[in-house]
């Protein structure tokens, strides 16, 4: 095990938006290095020059930001660490733990071939692995290959598998240098975890395999190897293996779709983790909570309608002024309104799921006479319901105190007289104030309109 303190990374690869399992992963690295007062570092493995984007980039450091998963250290990107990732290229040269391969591309597709063939894993078959360099044709290009061990086996001590045994036998020569003397993401992850000091590595258990040939390196050079967490990838809903179908899109798509980021951290970290029955809890709880060992071995599904669950339960308990301007920032047209919105978030965020159906709920404020009236709506301005409108009219009119509880008890007077209960006018009310069927309660939204809004607004409907 390792001691001293500890250090994890996030280390994506920029060749698209940050997606829902690199999320994830971030999230569980940053908080055990949050839980154990550490270090949580990000890497960005650009090494592959020509599949690396800038957007990509741009689109995982703003994913990351909006996530609040805030590094302790500049992001390093690998690409500018090549000299030293060749330097140890060249040491394990030196030591004999890696040698010159001068094969063709054609020779390995031969060998490959020929592996299909007697029904093995297609893998480079060791040609040069002894072979004296001085057989090699003047000017031929060669790769350098990593001397892999051929006996025993390594032992992967890893917090959520356990330990897993791979015979050395199963693992060929590694590229570790191509012809063209870059270095590879085998060797580059090696280096680049020893040099910025990672102490635990969590990742997708989809690099299982990885962490045996990365051990094999670590060993060779006599460094430390770190503490490994593979955590299971996650599934769609229908337990197939994530994709867009199932709603899996980047990270920057549901801070679109008016999600808050405390709630897709609360989200995330359910995803294969737990603590008890917990459900819904805070990012500091979560930090206190958490720990590897309660990181479930089966995939997690990823589920949209929990998701949007659980965002209704983080909106409900947001505060007031900071969800109005969340709302207002992502609905700029509401920003004028913003204190109106304030006021009325109590009501507008009960049943909310995310921001946009707040603001929906919350433009009738802003709509401009006459305002559009919904099909749906529409069907209650019956004659009958238009009437009743007509007769309410003037007793609001005559109101002085336009304040939530004078208008329901004036409301409520009128009722009573004209023997009606809320339902026989309370969604034509609705209809005519808002345009829609669905809104916060009437009495609120008498209240927080102007009462010569709501005197207009009813007269364009009588």
């Amino acid at each position: 095990m390792v001691s001293g303190p500890v250090v994890t990374r996030f280390a994506p690869s920029p060749t698209g938006f940050l997606h829902i399992g690199g999320a994830r992963t971030a999230l569980f690295s940053w908080a055990f290095a949050r839980h154990h007062g550490g270090k949580f570092l990000l890497r960005i493995e650009d090494t592959d020059r020509a599949r690396s984007t800038d957007a990509a980039i741009e689109a995982i450091l703003d994913g990351m930001a909006w996530l609040g998963l805030d590094a302790d250290d500049a992001p390093v990107f690998q690409h500018k660490n090549a000299d030293r990732h060749i330097e140890i290229a060249q040491t394990l040269l030196a030591s004999g733990h890696a040698y010159k391969c001068y094969c063709t591309p054609e020779e390995i597709e031969a060998m490959r071939e020929a592996a299909r063939a007697a029904g093995k894993p297609p893998r480079y078959d060791g040609t040069w692995r002894d072979r004296d360099p001085a057989e090699a044709p003047d000017g031929q290009a060669y790769v350098v290959r990593f001397r892999a061990p051929q006996e025993g086996h390594v032992e992967i001590n890893d917090c959520v598998q356990g330990t897993v045994t791979i015979a050395n036998d199963q693992l060929d020569d590694l590229i570790i240098l191509r012809s063209d003397n870059t270095p590879t993401y085998m060797l580059s992850v090696v280096v680049d975890d020893h040099d910025m000091g990672v102490t635990h590595i969590i990742r997708g258990d989809d690099h299982l395999t990885n962490a045996a040939r990365q051990i094999q390196i670590y060993n060779a050079l006599g460094w430390q190897v770190p503490v490994f967490a593979h955590v299971p990838l996650i599934h769609g809903s229908d337990g197939a293996k994530l994709s867009k179908r199932h709603g899996a899109l980047g990270v920057d798509a549901y801070r679109d779709m008016g999600l808050l980021p405390e709630a897709m951290r609360n989200y995330l970290a359910r995803l294969g983790w737990s603590h008890g029955d917990d459900e819904i809890f805070t990012t500091e709880q979560f930090i206190a909570w958490f720990g590897l060992e309660a990181i479930g071995k089966s995939p997690a599904r990823f589920d949209t309608t929990k998701l949007e669950n659980v965002n209704g339960h983080h909106i409900r308990r947001h505060d007031d002024a900071a969800l109005a301007a969340l709302v207002c920032a992502s609905t700029p047209e509401l920003a004028p309104v913003q204190a109106t919105l304030e006021i009325a978030m109590p009501v507008l965020k009960e049943r909310a799921k995310n921001l946009h159906e707040i603001a929906d709920m919350g433009r009738f404020l802003i709509s401009a006479r006459p305002i559009e009236i919904s099909e749906k709506a529409a069907k209650a301005l019956t004659p009958e319901a238009r009437a009743r409108l007509g007769a309410l009219r003037p007793r609001l009119e005559a109101l002085e105190n336009w304040e939530h509880e004078p208008i329901e008890a004036e409301i409520r007077a009128f009722l009573t007289e004209h023997d009606l209960k809320l339902g026989d006018i309370a969604p034509a009310l609705r209809a005519a104030l808002t345009g829609t069927p669905v809104s916060p309660g009437i009495f609120d939204v008498v209240a927080l309109l102007e009462k010569a809004e709501v005197l207009g607004r009813l007269e364009d409907q009588i």
